[in-house]
């Protein structure tokens, strides 16, 4: 137990507080990042409803981590501008622990569908005959609530365990947002137990689904190299490229926030941005240029709207 444990009421969020000449830059780039991700998951999911072509459980899968993506930025993202631009950069004790099971939650929930859209793309092109009756989009329903179940257990676990105790001063979190390693330093519990025990949960949920998509493209890629003709081996690649593209992105960034060594050096603020900030960013750019039939819906939606304003 810490000898100065009080009841706190809220905490002070220091994040870019170090840097107060770069503060309006780094407010003018988060912002045009956090526009670019609006509007590239909106399209998304504007296109794959609009298009009866993209009602098929691969662009499903792709309008659920368009929600979910959306979701998790809104988290932190409006909270971390407005902190850019005030002096006061405080938060509720229960506004934090809000802040970090949605963010935690919605993490999880990015990381299973990204599994799933691995699990779909196998069935696909291992399992051609069979897909069409193992993956209707009823299945891919239930499979995308499982998704929010899982990655919010897991979120609500740690949580739980980081706020089941008071929090002693200083109350300052060292971060941009309530992250849950620079929040449970503060608490008057064992707070290096707890570290470890919320640190082991996210590191065992990021390695398994990153296990499960490279398992699956393993077999992916032994039907791809017995398919004969060339450009039947493209066309199965072309399928999963983008998606192959986003998981290597998306875990490469997490992996450097969560598998950082305790004491490696570095501002945690800093090595968080490209995480929680670029990849969001990135993922609908990469899922709408990358995929031929988004861009032919996109071109379809255009000559529709012009067919009308003549």
């Amino acid at each position: 137990m810490k000898a100065n444990q009080t009841v706190l009421k809220e905490f002070i969020l220091v994040g870019f507080s170090s840097y107060p000449h770069v503060r309006t830059f780094l407010f003018v780039l988060f912002f045009g990042l956090y526009l670019l991700t609006l509007t590239g998951n909106l399209a998304i999911l504007g296109l794959t409803w609009a298009d009866r072509s993209l009602h098929t459980p691969m662009y499903l899968f792709l309008r659920a981590l368009s929600f979910s993506e959306t979701c998790y930025t809104l988290t932190i993202i409006p909270k971390m501008l407005a902190d850019l631009l005030t002096e006061k950069r405080s938060i509720s004790v229960p506004g934090c622990g809000l802040q970090m099971c949605f963010f935690l939650g919605l993490g999880g929930t990015n990381c299973i569908v990204l599994t799933l859209m691995g699990y779909d793309r196998f069935l696909a092109i291992c399992h051609p005959l069979q897909y069409p009756l193992l993956m209707t989009n009823v299945v891919c329903g239930q499979l995308v609530v499982s998704a929010w179940a899982g990655g919010f257990l897991i979120s609500v676990t740690e949580t739980a365990l980081i706020f089941r105790g008071s929090f002693c001063n200083p109350n300052l979190i060292h971060h941009f947002f309530c992250h849950m390693r620079a929040v449970v330093r503060l608490s008057c519990l064992d707070s290096d137990l707890t570290e470890l025990l919320v640190t082991m949960i996210s590191v065992s949920a990021l390695m398994g689904t990153f296990l499960l998509i490279i398992t699956t493209y393993v077999f992916i890629l032994s039907t791809v190299f017995r398919i004969p003709s060339a450009e039947g081996k493209q066309k199965a690649f072309s399928t999963c490229a983008s998606h192959l593209t986003v998981v290597i992105v998306h875990f490469g960034f997490a992996a450097i926030v969560y598998l950082k060594p305790e004491g490696s050096g570095g501002d945690d603020t800093l090595i968080a941005v490209p995480y929680t900030v670029i990849t969001p960013s990135l993922s609908p750019l990469i899922f709408s240029l990358r995929n031929r039939d988004m861009k032919n819906a996109f071109r379809k939606l255009l000559a529709k709207g012009s067919f009308w304003n003549t």
